[in-house]
C-alpha cells in the first residue's frame, strides 16, 4: 500500500452509499478516525510536497539573482487566466499547515517586506453582478458575510449564532454552483448522501432563481454560438458543447457557466496589473509586482514605504474594470504585508 496502489478493482463504498476511489477511500477512513489511513494520507501527503517542492524549488534559483524566476503564458488556459511554469509558482500549497509552510521560504529581501493583495471572492462579486442577484448584490454592498447569508436565505437560520456546520455548508454549495457541482460532488465534498445534496442544490435554486437563469441562458448561449463572453466582451470558445457525446457537452456546458465568471476574474486582474506600474510611478513608490496568482498580486516594497503601498494596490485593483465597466458589486481587496509569503496571505 506504501509503495503503489491499492488493490481495490473498482474503489469501495463510503459510509454516505457512493462508490468512492482508493484515495478517496483513504481519506474517508482516515477521517473516520482510523490510524493506518492517516499515517497513509499523511506520507502520501509530505511525499507529494517534499518531491514536488522542497527537492525542486532550490534547483529553480537563479545563480546571478539568487531569486526563483517563473514564466508566464498569457494564452494558455481556456478562460483566459495566466499560468506559470518553469517553476509553476500558482499551485504553492495554501491549504494545509503543512503546504504553507513551502510558502514561508518565499522571503522579502532584507529591509523589504512582500505585500500580497487578494481579490475577496471575486467570482461570487461576478455572479451576483451578471446574474442580478438581488441578496448577493446587497450582502456585497454592505460588506456582509456572504456565506452566512446564503445559509440564512437557504436554511432559514438567523446570522448572529449561525453553527459553523451550516455556515460550511452554504459555501460549498456558493462555490460549487460557479463550476457546476452536481449532487454527487456536493455530496463527496461534505461527507453527505446524494439525496440531501441534491435537495440543498435544489433549494439553493429556489432561493436564488437568478442563478438558475444564468446557468440556462449561458448553456443556451454556448450551445447557439460556441462561445461566451465575459463582461469585457472577450470570447472563450467551446466548440465541443455540441458534441453528440453527451459526456463531452456536459462537461463543456459546465466549463461554459464557469467562464464568464473565471474569464472575466482574469480579465480583471490584468487590467490591474496593466495600470500598476504607472499607479505606483505617479506615488512616488518603488514598489516592483513580482508574481500573480490568479486572484492574487504579490509585491515587494521597502518596509517604510508599505503603508503608503498598499492602498494605492488595492485602489487600482479594485477600479480596475471602469471606465469599461461599471459594476454593480464593490471589489473588495484584502492586503497585507509581512516578511514572507504565508504571512502576508
Amino acid at each position: 500500500i506504501l509503495f503503489g496502489k491499492m488493490g481495490l478493482p473498482g474503489g469501495s463504498k463510503t459510509k454516505t452509499g457512493q462508490w468512492s476511489t482508493s484515495a478517496q477511500l483513504l481519506e474517508d477512513l482516515a477521517a473516520e478516525g482510523h490510524e493506518l489511513p492517516r499515517k497513509i494520507v499523511d506520507w502520501r501527503q509530505l511525499t507529494k510536497l517534499k518531491s514536488t517542492y522542497t527537492d525542486a524549488l532550490p534547483g529553480f534559483i537563479n545563480p546571478g539573482t539568487n531569486r526563483v524566476h517563473t514564466s508566464y503564458a498569457l494564452a494558455a488556459t481556456t478562460t483566459g487566466r495566466l499560468s506559470s511554469s518553469d517553476p509553476n509558482l500558482q499551485n504553492i500549497p495554501v491549504r494545509t499547515a503543512e503546504g504553507r509552510k513551502i510558502r514561508t521560504a518565499f522571503i522579502a529581501e532584507k529591509g523589504h517586506k512582500l505585500v500580497s493583495a487578494d481579490y475577496s471572492q471575486i467570482e461570487l462579486r461576478v455572479l451576483a453582478h451578471v446574474a442580478e442577484i438581488p441578496q448577493l448584490k446587497q450582502a456585497f454592498a454592505d460588506g456582509a458575510d456572504i456565506h452566512a447569508i446564503t445559509a440564512s436565505e437557504m436554511f432559514n437560520v438567523p446570522v448572529e449564532g449561525m453553527p459553523s456546520e451550516v455556515r460550511r455548508r452554504a459555501k460549498a454549495i456558493n462555490f460549487g454552483i460557479i463550476y457546476g457541482i452536481s449532487a454527487f460532488g456536493l455530496a463527496n465534498q461534505l461527507s453527505i448522501p446524494r439525496d440531501e445534496a441534491g435537495a440543498y442544490i435544489k433549494r439553493y435554486f429556489e432561493r436564488f432563481p437568478g442563478i438558475r437563469d444564468y446557468i440556462e441562458e449561458t448553456k443556451a448561449y454556448a450551445r447557439e454560438n460556441g462561445f461566451v463572453e465575459t463582461i469585457f466582451g472577450r470570447r472563450i470558445h467551446y466548440p465541443e458543447i455540441r458534441s453528440s457525446n453527451p459526456s463531452v457537452r456536459a462537461f463543456n456546458e459546465r466549463a461554459s457557466i464557469n467562464a464568464r465568471l473565471q474569464g472575466t476574474a482574469a480579465d480583471i486582474i490584468r487590467r490591474a496589473m496593466v495600470h500598476m506600474e504607472e499607479a505606483l510611478e505617479k506615488a512616488k513608490l518603488s514598489a516592483r509586482m513580482l508574481l500573480q496568482v490568479h486572484d492574487e498580486l504579490i509585491f515587494e516594497t521597502v518596509e517604510a514605504e508599505v503603508e503608503a503601498t498598499i492602498p494605492v494596490v488595492r485602489r487600482v485593483m479594485e477600479n480596475a474594470p471602469m471606465p469599461a465597466v461599471s459594476m454593480s458589486v464593490p471589489l473588495h481587496v484584502d492586503a497585507r504585508a509581512a516578511d514572507n509569503w504565508d504571512e502576508a496571505h
